[in-house]
């Protein structure tokens, strides 16, 4: 509106689709955007005027976004001002991936405007730095597809207590500021990631590395020794495993610090009140349990018992600089399994770690939900919230409709439905009246889980995980996609509230219910009953 100079925005050309690759600028642009959405005013207050703008106009009457046109408005002539300037735009065309990941690496080291981890990820593109990002946008709750449009960006953008730019995801919700691991902050630096990554190539070589900067330059280096052997430890080792291992360990941490009450991991393992974050320290804890869970084959036997003994941890292991050899690690993880076995028993295998979805998984599933309609469906369960508490006859067959329906989304898409989950907070707050569950909050969605469920109709979880895997095995699903779905659907306790995963795995031809078929068009599952629609599903096959 000032008409000052802005810094150009560099993007690079994909394909003929007509998309771009944000390289520099993200930031500029989603301001601009914003603006002009109405997502923000002036800083006298004046909000953008819509009315001078019918593209944008247009937009908001579709719902695209929520527009705020109650207080003052910019003037008409400001609004030609804001569309009359013109963008410094270079686009980069015909070019590979490692020249726009080398031209993004130049940007940010001369720059100095990303943290030490960040140019790591962003400047190699391997198996280990994938499994990096992989799991720490699961924890994070910012997992989502590869390709994510400008607009998606606030929701899996991670907001800061003191920045509240409307983000979907709250730093102070976050695994690790929630544990006071890390500092909000530090979130915003991905130091999350940079200690996924310490911990990912010690586990997966199978030797404990160096906690150092230069150590984790070196495995980021295409190239370098150290690359190779953790690129080679991980194709042994598999980032699927890993993957599982990781999101476990978590769980049982989380379960740790719930038992009795919750408690900051924090506040367990620091005798004194504090507010440092203690990243060398909780690697340590967590290679321990690792060992414990996948070498020895072990299970928590007693979490209270467990909790007690990481008591003021903090004094009981070397936490000076030189902890971070690899032979000072060795005898802190040593020290803790030393101090927590007796919280541990035998188990016959490790199967329990693998496979079925985590809580972690869960929360990443409702998060992806918001951007991902056609791919996730949440049903709040199989009672309505009448006084009565009747059963809805025709939950079941709605949701395998629904099966049908993404199963022919095409064969490369997986897609899930999630039973235990209000995306209203009128239905949470009836939850709350009816059955007195304090519900879960994740984005935008409460889980309030199925345990109630069985409770108000006085059988046991397993009877009512029963009486859907009973409705879908009694349907007239295609056979196949009945037997996958079947076995792919599986009850997460999720912090005593219980939740229903059942996942539609890709299929290769089209799906049906009888003799008719269904597709997905956003968050609606409709019967494909023209010609076109079914030949479209087909096509997709």
């Amino acid at each position: 509106m000032k008409k000052y100079p802005i810094p150009a925005i560099l993007i690079a050309e994909r394909d003929t689709s007509g998309e771009f690759e944000i390289i520099d600028g993200l930031q500029r642009l989603h301001a601009i955007i914003s603006f002009i959405e109405t997502s923000f005013p002036t800083l006298d207050g004046n909000h953008f005027n819509l009315e001078y703008f019918p593209t944008a106009k247009s937009q908001a009457d579709e719902g695209v976004f929520q527009s705020n046109q109650t207080g003052e408005l910019i003037e008409r002539s400001q609004v030609s001002t804001i569309l009359d300037y013109t963008l410094a735009i270079s686009v980069m065309r015909n070019v590979t991936e490692d020249e726009v990941n080398d031209v993004f690496d130049r940007i940010n080291t001369y720059g100095h405007r990303l943290s030490d981890q960040e140019r790591r990820q962003a400047g190699v593109q391997n198996e280990f730095s994938d499994i990096v990002r992989h799991i720490a946008c699961q924890i994070r709750g910012d997992d989502s597809l590869d390709t994510v449009p400008l607009s998606l960006m606030p929701a899996i953008s991670v907001d800061l207590p003191m920045a509240k730019h409307g983000y979907e995801v709250r730093a102070e919700e976050v695994f690790w500021v929630a544990q006071g691991i890390l500092r909000s902050t530090d979130l915003r630096d991905s130091l999350d990631e940079q200690c996924i990554a310490d911990i990912v190539a010690s586990i997966v070589r199978g030797e404990l590395v160096t906690r150092s900067k230069d150590a984790l330059d070196k495995i980021y280096l295409n190239g370098s020794d150290q690359c190779k052997r953790v690129l080679d430890s991980l194709d042994v080792y598999g980032s699927t495993k890993i993957s599982e291992e990781f999101k476990y360990c978590v769980e049982e941490i989380e379960k740790i610090c719930n038992a009795d009450g919750f408690e900051k991991l924090r506040d367990i393992i620091f005798n004194k009140s504090t507010t440092n974050p203690f990243p060398s320290t909780f690697a340590a804890l967590f290679i321990a349990l690792h060992e414990l869970f996948v070498q020895e084959s072990k299970i928590i036997s007693d979490y209270s018992s467990a909790k007690a003994s990481i008591n003021n941890l903090t004094a009981r292991i070397e936490s000076s600089r030189k902890a971070g050899s690899p032979e000072e690690r060795r005898k802190n993880i040593d020290t803790i399994k030393g101090l927590v076995s007796g919280s541990f028993v035998d188990s016959d295998n490790t199967n329990h770690i693998y496979g079925a979805h985590s809580t972690v998984d869960i929360q990443s599933s409702i998060r992806r939900s918001e951007i991902e309609l056609a791919n996730y469906e949440l049903k709040q369960g199989l009672l309505s919230l009448s006084p009565e508490r009747k059963v809805d006859n025709n939950i079941i067959e709605k949701i395998v409709k629904t099966i049908c329906a993404m199963a022919n989304n095409g064969p490369n898409n997986s897609s899930k439905i999630i039973i235990g989950v209000a995306d209203k907070e009128a239905d949470k707050n009836r939850v709350h009246e009816l059955d007195g569950i304090e519900a879960r909050k994740i984005g935008k969605r409460y889980v309030v889980g199925v345990s109630r469920e069985a409770t108000v109709l006085g059988i046991t979880i397993e009877q009512y995980f029963s009486k859907w895997k009973d409705g879908i095995r009694n349907s007239d699903l295609s056979i196949g996609l009945r037997d996958q779905v079947l076995s792919n659907i599986d009850f997460n306790d999720f912090y005593g509230l219980g939740i229903i995963t059942i996942t539609i795995p890709p299929q290769t031809e089209m799906s049906y219910v009888g003799e008719e078929t269904y597709l997905r068009s956003a968050d609606d599952t409709i019967q494909a009953t023209t010609p076109k629609q079914i030949a479209a599903i087909a096509k997709r096959f």
